[in-house]
């Protein structure tokens, strides 16, 4: 048995269909024997349509109740998935980023993820559930709501891994693996089989849309 925490970005659960696509694979997954730490991002255009939103309100959005508001994405697709999961059957439990005990510093919008402690997670999945979590957010020590910048579902994936000593991250995307550069754009891109964390951490950095540069590093501290 092991311990698997796959992460589905936006484009994985753009609509309901595709949150049924999701909630197969992690099935298959759950019914292979593994225990399953499931973190999803917002539906495609979500977050741009709330910020969209929080613009129509105010010309100068207030970044804590931003913050607020765009966690409401992550939210959505995590209640979504864990329905879905329990009409089939299966026990599952959907977790915000406080209740999966990610602990930020202060910084609205792009907060920096301080400790995490897994205690209602681990304590879900010994009694049998599938854990959803919403990715991107978590709270500070004042309990505000904090979200981790764009790309921040990856960067929940991995620290919350690596805080359940995980035996696998799997990140899924509309792509089937790391290219030379986007195959959406370029049809000579060739896929990478295998890249190190210095480079994938290096792709990042210059601006490769695959992975937050957070996430890499967090992958590269806890292996």
């Amino acid at each position: 048995m092991a311990l698997r925490v796959q992460k589905y970005g936006g484009t994985s659960v753009a609509d309901i269909g595709c949150i049924n696509h999701v909630a197969d694979r992690v099935i298959k997954t759950y019914d292979q024997g593994d225990k399953v730490v499931v973190v999803l991002s917002a539906m495609s255009g979500v977050t741009d349509s709330l910020i969209a939103l929080a613009k129509e309100a105010s010309k100068t959005p207030d970044k804590r109740e931003l913050d607020v508001l765009l966690a409401t994405g992550e939210q959505t697709t995590a209640a979504l998935l864990a329905m879905i999961l329990k009409s089939r059957g299966y026990k599952a439990k959907s977790f915000l980023g406080f209740q999966a005990g990610i602990h930020t510093d202060k910084t609205s919008g792009k907060a920096r993820i301080l400790n995490i402690d897994c205690q209602n997670i681990q304590e879900s999945l010994n009694d049998g559930h599938i854990a959803v979590v919403a990715g991107f957010q978590g709270a500070d020590k004042d309990g505000a709501i904090t979200t981790l910048g764009r790309g921040g579902s990856d960067t929940s994936a991995v620290a919350i891994a690596s805080s359940l000593k995980a035996d696998v991250c799997e990140i899924f995307t509309d792509v089937d693996g790391v290219y030379t550069t986007d195959p959406r754009i370029c049809s000579n891109a060739r896929k990478i089989n295998k890249i190190s964390y210095e480079e994938m951490l290096e792709m990042a950095i210059l601006g490769a849309k695959v992975l937050q540069i957070r996430s890499v590093e967090f992958a590269k501290k806890y292996n």
